[in-house]
């Protein structure tokens, strides 16, 4: 896949309300596949809800793509952590959405400029709490 455009999508949460990444133009956004079963995606979500609440506003989003898992089993999940994500939770029952991106291995994360093109992608676990890590997002926010 080329590192340019990000394909759109539109996928429900648990509420079945829908998010299609094209309404996020104009925004940074963090795309991160994760499922419960994953203990790296399930150690990085209170840093993803860190990070949210640090930048979360009118130019910054995440959206985190739960693959293959209901909605009842993630909402009980959700329910055992210390902090509950207040960003949203989409679900790609199917993993169309992760075929797309062509995503290999869970967690994997992709950083989408304001104009819509992936600007960076990580595989594994990260630490989005971090300082560089909310550097990095800060300075794409400011970008034109």
């Amino acid at each position: 896949m080329p590192f340019e455009g990000a394909p759109d999508f539109t996928l429900s949460d648990m509420d079945g309300e829908s998010y299609a990444l094209q309404d996020f133009r104009g925004k940074v956004v963090l795309i991160n596949f994760w499922a419960t079963w994953c203990p790296p995606c399930r150690k990085e979500m209170p840093a993803l809800e860190a990070l949210y609440k640090k930048l979360g506003d009118e130019s910054f989003a995440v959206l985190a793509v739960n693959q293959w898992e209901d909605a009842d089993h993630v909402f009980a999940y959700t329910g055992e952590l210390n902090v509950f994500p207040t960003f949203p939770v989409l679900f790609d029952p199917e993993s169309a959405i992760s075929e797309d991106y062509v995503v290999k291995g869970l967690p994997t994360s992709f950083l989408i400029d304001k104009k819509g093109r992936l600007a960076y992608r990580a595989v594994g676990g990260r630490d989005f709490d971090h300082p560089e890590v909310e550097r990095l997002f800060r300075e794409l926010q400011t970008e034109q």
